[in-house]
């Protein structure tokens, strides 16, 4: 992963020198200050590419993942003609080099995201059709005065889009590098694409529609193809020429990918030994099943403590990169914020994760509350689509703070769309009686816990309840957050929070002491509106707080614990 920033001239010709903050700056100043607010994500190497006749301006901030020493960008077509910068890994390049050397003899790639250039002159924009990968990028064609914009399905990598005063259009990986210089701001859409010239470029169009979001599937579990789809993803997801390792929470989601990806490594090299890493406080309820797990795969473990303290410490520092003041990506990302310093410390630069499960298997805890087959469906529809709003930019943005790739073979497309298309009443957990309406109770995630029984991992992870990332870690912690919180907030300023933030006004002293934080960082309303709030349902009877404790179905929770079907 890297960073990227564009501007394009509103009307195509030459962008004068720019009065910014008292002092006059060129274009190529301008794009280089701006986008140094993301540096962190490309500590490798900054690449710069102005066309000054045309008033476009290409940024790539690099960390070196895939061809270290050849993979500088911008890259550029043979002829010049085209430039691109890209963010994200394209896991297929290697088939595609393989066709594209069909078609021009000799052809060797820079890196993954050279084969995006040769795919446009081919295909122009249905290139979407043929790359598999996690990215955003930027594509400049001179000649056509034309650039194609485009993020991957599930939105692994970030974006945003904005117009500045005077209408030039700018593209960044982080809101922070644009939110001083334009006056509109949003975040460009996973799943789409635009395409034209900047006086006349549509608004996103969305290129990825899979079935599963219009038709409630129908195709009955296969544990064989299921387990199978997974093994293939994490192995795409390895092609890796740096050091990496596994996040391994203890919980059956990055447990199955680091047991995978060890097994694969092992196939390679015998004797290897996946590096892992786990955080929590002392007597974390994670530490004691990522014990097992390590042990089991035979990795070369870590463990991460840090006490509450540590992670108050960094709040406000974590909702400057997060970039938003949602209260459950923040609760998750202060442990995690505390873990990739520690992971990038040791020389490891890309890192396996289990993000995604919980969206396209139904885990969350609250979907045992789903009331039907098809809301249940449609709610995993929602998560997937708002990943890149919650946890997907919590993983995305905290690991890159350090200059740390992090990669999530359960969002692999095909893996996605397999699992998506399994019919809900496979998946559902405590599954309806299709002819009583009566309900059985039967763990979340069910089908994937199935798939690798054996001797994947210890029965007693494999079929651990799920919980969530910032209560795993240890409890104090999401116990102290509003404690925290109530301390710089007054009852006062919470009645007056509607009118202060008319936008998703907070509701408790936690969320208003996250908001006034973004606030200062991020000022203006445009900023605000790129923020969604994640909640359990609360039409389904789920309480708002989104700790798993807080709901019925965990057995460590805030209540009675049973669940009330």
């Amino acid at each position: 992963m890297c960073g990227i920033l564009a501007i394009f001239s509103a009307d195509g010709q030459p962008i004068g020198t720019q009065s910014f903050e008292g002092s006059e700056h060129s274009l190529r100043e301008l794009a280089y200050r701006q986008s140094g607010k993301q540096r962190h994500r490309g500590p490798d190497d900054t690449g710069i590419l102005v066309i000054e006749e045309q008033g476009v301006a290409l940024v790539h901030e690099r960390l070196a993942v895939i061809g270290v020493a050849t993979g500088h960008q911008p890259l550029q077509s043979r002829d010049g003609n085209i430039a691109l910068i890209t963010n994200g890994e394209i896991y297929n390049y290697l088939e595609l080099t393989q066709k594209i050397v069909k078609r021009l003899p000799g052809y060797q790639p820079k890196s993954d995201c050279n084969v995006i250039i040769e795919l446009y002159e081919e295909h122009g924009n249905k290139l979407l059709e043929h790359i598999t990968g996690m990215f955003s990028f930027v594509l400049y064609d001179r000649r056509r005065r034309q650039l194609l914009v485009a993020r991957d399905p599930f939105g692994i990598i970030p974006l945003y889009m904005g117009k500045d005063a005077a209408g030039n259009l700018w593209f960044a990986s982080e809101m922070k590098c644009l939110v001083n210089v334009c006056d509109q701001l949003q975040v460009f859409p996973p799943g789409h694409m635009a395409m034209g010239t900047v006086k006349q470029l549509p608004s996103p169009v969305r290129y990825y529609q899979p079935s599963w979001r219009q038709l409630i599937p129908t195709a009955e579990v296969n544990l064989k193809h299921l387990r199978q789809q997974l093994e293939l993803a994490v192995r795409s997801h390895l092609q890796c020429d740096v050091p990496f390792g596994a996040l391994l929470s203890g919980g059956v989601d990055s447990s199955l990918i680091a047991a995978i990806a060890a097994r694969i490594m092992r196939e390679r090299d015998p004797s290897y030994k996946l590096r892992t890493f786990s955080v929590g406080m002392s007597g974390s309820p994670d530490f004691v099943h990522a014990r097992l797990v390590a042990k089991h795969i035979g990795s070369e473990h870590t463990e991460i403590t840090f006490d509450v303290d540590d992670c108050l410490d960094g709040v406000r520092d974590l909702i400057y990169h997060l970039e938003t003041y949602d209260v459950a990506t923040v609760r998750c990302s202060l442990p995690m914020f505390y873990l990739a310093r520690h992971v990038k410390s040791t020389g490891i630069k890309m890192i396996l994760s289990g993000e995604g499960a919980d969206e396209i298997f139904g885990g969350y805890l609250y979907f045992h509350k789903a009331p039907n087959y098809e809301e249940f469906h449609q709610e995993m529809i929602t998560r997937c689509e708002q990943l890149h709003v919650s946890d997907i930019l919590r993983a995305n943005k905290v690991t890159m703070s350090k200059g740390l790739e992090l990669r999530v073979p359960f969002l692999d497309t095909a893996l996605v769309d397999h699992v998506m298309g399994i019919r809900p009443q496979d998946k559902m957990a405590g599954a309806l009686n299709e002819f009583t309406g009566d309900r059985k109770w039967r763990m979340e995630k069910f089908v994937l816990r199935q798939a690798f029984t054996g001797d994947y991992l210890p029965d007693a992870v494999l079929w651990r309840q799920k919980e969530q990332f910032s209560d795993g870690v240890g409890y104090a912690l999401i116990d102290a957050l509003p404690n925290f919180a109530a301390r710089h907030v007054s009852d006062a300023q919470l009645l007056e929070a509607k009118q202060r933030f008319p936008i998703n006004p907070p509701k408790t002293k936690e969320a208003f002491y996250y908001r006034c934080i973004f606030e200062e960082q991020f000022p203006g309303e445009s900023a605000a509106n790129t923020v969604e709030k994640w909640a359990p349902r609360l039409d389904w009877g789920c309480p708002e707080d989104p700790s798993g404790r807080a709901q019925a179905a965990h057995d460590n929770g805030y209540g009675k614990c049973t669940i009330d079907y």
